[in-house]
């Protein structure tokens, strides 16, 4: 009986999964806890379209699933530099711009950046913005003033640093404190910002992405790389913790909603889109995440004390300090893998 049971509840759940809205489905793959899941269902109540969420942890990984077509998405939230890829490899679908009224909300400067990965906007839309940094905990650094880089590779910080796990993120940072760009392809330059990282290697505590902030949070760690989006949650669960963008700059970044090719549901996907571009859903969507929105308009509803933090909102100066991350020709990815696969087995 307890079999058959368990056999009741496991179809039961999967055919709830499977169901879909009066109007249809929208299977959304993104970056894991990226939006405020009470949306869901507010959504689902206005249109009839009901959002079947899945996630991934990097923008690689979701590359690898789309490229081997190992399942089908209708809505990806993904990073300028691989959309650029997307669209290089053809892998996107043009947007009906006719369904998403709201980008109206988007500024200007957000626009103007993505046409460096999207030329004519065709095939994207800005949903987040932020800049990489370092998060510490005032109370664990040993006195050690934090404004570079360098002070990643600092020996009072072993075992207790927080490193990204991400090819491209953390290869940002040895090439950064080298005074190299981000995007170079000399493989001396690469070479020696992987071997900057196996030198760091021995202070790492944990190579994580989504889990840093928790890390810092709970003083498993004591500095950290993560989002600028990361600061305002981490300090709510513990006041000790600071944010700096380094004096060397860092990575500035817009993560985009795009449409696959081959997505079944397009004009929901498109309906999705833009019910994320309402002034009021993205405020909802900032006190959630705390990233730096590029909806001009949600603006007026966000409480002033976090336009005028810097680390959320940086200026101009800042942002003109840091880079983003382009896509690079098949060999030089193919040597930033090679050599990160070197660091990794240090």
């Amino acid at each position: 009986m307890m079999a058959v049971l368990m056999m009741l509840v496991s179809v039961t759940a999967l055919m709830s999964g499977c169901r879909s809205g009066e109007n249809g489905s929208v299977y959304v793959y993104c970056y894991g806890d990226y939006f405020d899941m009470t949306l869901l269902d507010k959504f689902e109540e206005e249109t009839g379209i009901m959002v079947i969420p899945d996630y991934f942890d990097t923008a690689e990984e979701m590359i690898t699933v789309l490229e081997n077509n190992a399942t089908t998405y209708d809505c990806v939230c993904t990073s300028d530099y691989m959309i650029q890829r997307m669209i290089s490899n053809d892998m996107l679908s043009e947007l009906d711009m006719n369904n998403i009224p709201e980008i109206k909300n988007i500024g200007d400067v957000y626009m103007e950046k993505s046409e460096s990965f999207d030329p004519g906007n065709k095939y994207s839309v800005p949903y987040q913005a932020g800049i990489a940094g370092i998060l510490y905990n005032k109370t664990m650094t040993n006195g050690v003033e934090i404004d570079s880089w360098d002070d990643l590779w600092n020996e009072k910080f072993k075992n207790s640093l927080v490193m990204p796990d991400s090819v491209r993120d953390a290869f940002m940072i040895g090439l950064k404190k080298l005074g190299y760009s981000e995007n170079t392809t000399s493989e001396a330059e690469i070479k020696a910002a992987a071997d900057e990282l196996i030198r760091q290697k021995p202070l790492v505590y944990k190579y994580a992405n989504d889990s840093a902030r928790d890390l810092l949070a709970n003083g498993s760690a004591a500095v950290g790389v993560v989002w600028n989006g990361e600061y305002i949650y981490t300090k709510e669960l513990n006041e000790d913790v600071e944010f700096v963008i380094p004096k060397e700059g860092s990575e500035f970044f817009i993560d985009s909603w795009v449409i696959p090719k081959d997505a079944s549901n397009k004009a929901n996907a498109e309906a999705w889109i833009n019910f994320l571009c309402r002034p009021d859903i993205a405020a909802i969507n900032f006190d959630y995440l705390y990233y730096t929105t590029p909806n001009e308009a949600a603006l007026d509803l966000i409480d002033e004390e976090y336009l005028e933090e810097a680390s959320v909102f940086p200026d101009e100066e800042t942002i003109n300090r840091c880079e983003s991350l382009v896509t690079l020709d098949p060999a030089t990815t193919e040597l930033y893998s090679n050599y990160w696969k070197k660091v990794k087995a240090e």
